[in-house]
């Protein structure tokens, strides 16, 4: 793919030279630490293609056969489950086949992987959304709509809530740690962003405590740290706002 910058994972070099890495399609957000995390606790061997959402890269005709919602992040498995590539979009989903695929974080015991599921789907269709609209009203929007930034910051702050109380109880949100609270945990992390207070919520605040000084979490989070850039860079960057935000997207695809 033109113009997308790739490096081995940090973690191959203790593999195998005939271990076929994963090929990792992303951008250091929120959904792309979700799958360097979950790769760095399987302890599996990848190779980071970077999407550089802020240069079009996610529109690349080839990435484009792999992520047809032209979204990062996306994988490429050269071991898919038939001994031939697969390639896999949407988070949620990559999550899940990698937890089949290793066995871990993923529970088989049904009432256990029944939890994991609502836990992951709960972040899908609801923290990730909310927050990505609380993010984009306060941080991004180059209009300032006062009722949009209340709107979502209030309900991100109603999810927050449903979090505190089910670690109340639970120290994982499904028990154990798993593929849920690694989902969850990318989109705590810019609370502030957020317009939350993280210790207003201290059952949630001590799970995000817990999660942060995860060997494999430092590791993942840091995949791509170079690139990140403050929102005030994203806001005075025409076009990079343009393809992220502006009209005329579907006639990219």
């Amino acid at each position: 793919m033109n113009g997308i910058k790739s490096e081995r994972s940090r973690r191959s070099a203790k593999y195998s030279s005939t271990q076929n890495p994963i090929e990792l399609y992303y951008w250091p957000t929120p959904n792309g630490w979700k799958i360097s995390i979950m790769l760095e606790e399987c302890a599996l061997p990848y190779e980071v293609h970077y999407i550089d959402i802020l240069n079009g890269d996610q529109f690349d005709p080839e990435f484009l056969k792999i992520a047809p919602n032209n979204r990062m992040p996306a994988i490429v498995d050269p071991d898919g489950p038939d001994g031939k590539p697969l390639s896999v979009f949407e988070s949620g989903a990559i999550l899940q086949y990698l937890g089949d695929k290793t066995g871990k974080f993923y529970p088989t015991e049904p009432r256990t992987r029944i939890a994991v599921n609502e836990w992951l789907f709960w972040q899908m269709g609801g923290l990730g959304p909310m927050a990505g609209q609380a993010h984009h009203f306060s941080q991004y929007a180059k209009e300032k709509i006062p009722y949009a930034i209340e709107r979502y910051e209030r309900e991100v702050g109603r999810l927050y809530g449903v979090m505190n109380k089910r670690l109340a109880d639970h120290e994982y949100l499904a028990g154990e740690y798993s593929i849920a609270d690694m989902a969850c945990f990318g989109w705590i992390i810019p609370y502030k962003r957020q317009g939350q207070v993280i210790e207003d919520f201290p059952n949630l605040h001590r799970w995000f405590k817990a999660i942060a000084e995860r060997p494999a979490v430092k590791c993942g989070t840091a995949v791509g740290e170079q690139y990140r850039k403050k929102p005030s860079d994203l806001k005075d960057d025409n076009a990079a706002h343009d393809l992220l935000f502006g009209k005329g997207q579907e006639k990219r695809l």
